[in-house]
C-alpha cells in the first residue's frame, strides 16, 4: 500500500453528486438487507444501534433506543417485538426497577448479521486499503463532520426551520 496514490481531479459538485449516488445506493441496499433479515429498515437501523452498544459493552434500555432512533417509545416497542420475534434480541427486566427493560443481543445475532454485512465490509476494507493513513484521516474527519451537519439539518427540518443556505452558497447538483 502506497501512502499516496494519484487521484482523478474532482470538484466539490462532483463529490456531492458521488456522495448522493452512494447514499441512494446504500438506502436501497439497506432495504434489501432488511428484507433478507426478515426486518424493515427501521428495525435494521435499531438493530445497528443495539449491536453498536453491545460491542461497546453498553446496555441499552428501550428508552435509550427510542432516543437514538428518534422514535416514540410506542414505536420502539413494535421494533423490539419484531426483533425479538426474529431472534435478534431479548428483553430482560432490570432487577432494581421492573418497569425498566434492558435490550440484549441474542448470542447468535452478531454472527447472523455479519453473514450478510460481512462481504460489504470486506469490500469497504479493501477500498480503504487503497488509501494512505493521511487520506483515511481526511475521510474519517469528513464523514464525522458531515454526519454532524446532517444531524443539525435534520433537526431543523423536523422543527420546520428553513435550512436553505443563501443563494450564493447553495450547492449545485451538476456532476
Amino acid at each position: 500500500m502506497s501512502d499516496h496514490k494519484e487521484r482523478p481531479a474532482a470538484t466539490a459538485d462532483q463529490a456531492l453528486y458521488a456522495m448522493d449516488r452512494m447514499i441512494a445506493t446504500a438506502q436501497f441496499g439497506q432495504q434489501d438487507i432488511a428484507r433478507r433479515m426478515g426486518l424493515n429498515v427501521t428495525d435494521l437501523t435499531c438493530l445497528g444501534f443495539l449491536m453498536e452498544a453491545s460491542m461497546a459493552g453498553e446496555s441499552l434500555v428501550a428508552g435509550d433506543l427510542a432516543e437514538r432512533a428518534r422514535l416514540t417509545t410506542g414505536a420502539v416497542t413494535g421494533v423490539l417485538n419484531r426483533l425479538e420475534k426474529t431472534g435478534y434480541i431479548r428483553r430482560t427486566a432490570d432487577p432494581g426497577d421492573r418497569r425498566r427493560v434492558y435490550v440484549v443481543m441474542e448470542e447468535t445475532a452478531q454472527e447472523r448479521i455479519l453473514a450478510i454485512y460481512g462481504p460489504v465490509y470486506q469490500r469497504l476494507a479493501s477500498l480503504f486499503g487503497d488509501y494512505g493513513p493521511d487520506e483515511i484521516a481526511v475521510l474519517a474527519d469528513w464523514f464525522t463532520r458531515a454526519r454532524t451537519m446532517f444531524d443539525e439539518a435534520l433537526h431543523e427540518i423536523r422543527e420546520g426551520v428553513s435550512t436553505s443556505p443563501p443563494a450564493d452558497e447553495a450547492p449545485s447538483r451538476r456532476g
